[in-house]
């Protein structure tokens, strides 16, 4: 079977890791690049770094966030926040980005989904989609309603070129309450290709759910981790236990 896997998020606002609830109360949690570190030595699978101000502020990705990140971890790192162009994604792969992530810039322009898979294959290209619990998907961090279904969404944009869905349930983001499932099966089940469930996460049997009833390919968490709520090797002996494939290194 094919291992599951666990992924770090580093939501960055002013050069700095943040976290809120329900993306609002944002407070910080530390250095991307010492956390990458941190994150990197401990076992996890992948990072996701978002810009998460890059959208609204009008502005590129801070790659020079990007590279020190990159330079502090050697396993996939994937990026996003502000990315609306070729050029935007050629330079965030340049400060050492393993994958692009798009959310507001594909859903206001779907083909720059085909466009980012020619150039660099469908498996650097993830689509983002933040949701509420009944399917409704919005942009620019949650602020801007879009008249798009989550699921309708994300098989589109596997038609268009993604590689891999990162959903995020806006209802459960920093609740601890346990990933939105339903919702996370819908998609998965929507489509070919990986889906990671993201928000939600507060215990180990919350990943163990998303993985068997919710079929997601990996999780992210932001918080359990930043705070040391759960020590990512413990976690992966507590998937392992349940029966979950994941990558043991150690």
């Amino acid at each position: 079977m094919v291992a599951r896997r666990l992924i770090a998020c580093l939501d960055v606002r002013d050069g700095q890791v943040v976290k809120g609830v329900k993306f609002q109360d944002l407070r910080h949690a530390g250095d991307p690049a010492s956390l990458a570190a941190r994150y990197s030595a401990d076992g996890i699978d992948e990072i996701v770094l978002l810009d998460i101000s890059a959208t609204v502020e009008g502005r590129a990705t801070l790659l020079e966030t990007v590279r020190a990140a990159a330079a502090k971890t050697f396993i996939p790192l994937t990026v996003g926040g502000g990315l609306r162009s070729l050029d935007d994604a050629k330079a965030v792969l340049d400060a050492g980005a393993d994958k692009v992530s798009v959310n507001s810039a594909a859903l206001r322009d779907p083909s720059l989904l085909t466009s980012l898979a020619g150039v660099y294959g469908s498996q650097a290209v993830v689509v983002a989609i933040d949701a509420t619990r009944d399917g409704s998907v919005y942009s620019r961090s949650g602020t801007t309603a879009e008249a798009r279904h989550a699921v309708d969404w994300a098989r589109e944009a596997e038609q268009r070129g993604a590689g891999e869905v990162l959903l995020t349930s806006i209802d459960r983001d920093g609740t601890h309450s346990g990933f939105d499932c339903e919702l996370t099966a819908a998609v998965s089940d929507a489509v070919q290709i990986p889906v990671i469930a993201s928000g939600g996460a507060g215990a180990p049997e919350h990943f163990i759910d998303v993985f068997v009833r919710g079929r997601a390919d990996a999780a992210l968490a932001a918080s359990v981790f930043h705070f040391s709520e759960h020590a990512i090797r413990d976690l992966k002996q507590s998937l392992h236990a349940a029966g979950v494939p994941v990558r043991l290194d150690w």
